[in-house]
């Protein structure tokens, strides 16, 4: 959600908050991105807005503000901070998510403390010009069979009308950026997201 207009990103966050996301990264990357005083001080308005609908507030990658802030969790990929580290610095209390993009990452970041990983891209993205390559499905309902008590977020090119494919494959949830931020209207968006993952979980119990 990197940007120099601190406000249109909040809106969206506020429009998002009021469709009903359950859960909030602030990803502040990239061409653009905030920095240093100015980083905190949007950092701490997301915080707060999430704060204000009861919805946990991560931050991905900066483990020194996840700390500052005192930040539900932190998300790391696997060209950052390494996980273990990350763990022993937050201590127990704080969720750690890693990005993964096979089953090799995944076991590691779950032996290092994760308490989910974020796997994909799983559709074609433009939102992260240094994507991994496409990786689908598959891999999800692989690392959900072989670590069935770790959650997985799906990640990369999700929409409402494609994310049924990855609850049905054993993710615990999506994660998405795109398609809120970009929706000409992000709380309708993130309604039918909502209701497009709420049928998937009924296909998939039914299925069960």
């Amino acid at each position: 959600m990197g940007s120099t207009n601190a406000r249109q990103p909040l809106d969206v966050l506020e429009k998002a908050l009021e469709g009903g996301i359950t859960c909030f990264q602030l990803r502040e990357k990239g061409p653009g991105a905030l920095q240093g005083q100015e980083k905190l001080a949007f950092a701490q308005s997301c915080q707060h807005l999430c704060k204000q609908y009861g919805v946990p507030f991560f931050v991905n990658d900066d483990v020194e503000l996840a700390i500052a802030l005192e930040a539900d969790g932190i998300h790391v990929g696997q060209e950052d901070e390494e996980a273990r580290s990350v763990r022993r610095r937050i201590g127990d209390q704080m969720k750690l998510g890693v990005s993964v993009h096979t089953a090799e990452e995944a076991l590691a970041a779950h032996s290092a403390g994760a308490t989910y990983v974020g796997m994909g891209p799983v559709y074609p993205t433009s939102t992260k010009l240094d994507a991994k390559p496409v990786s689908g499905t598959k891999m999800i309902a692989t690392v959900a069979s072989l670590i069935p008590e770790l959650p997985i977020v799906g990640i990369g090119g999700i929409t409402a009308t494609n994310a049924a494919p990855v609850i049905h494959a054993g993710a615990s949830g999506i994660s998405v950026i795109s398609a809120i931020a970009s929706a000409e209207d992000p709380r309708q968006a993130t309604v039918f997201l909502k209701e497009a993952l709420g049928q998937a979980w009924i296909e998939r119990n039914v299925a069960l």
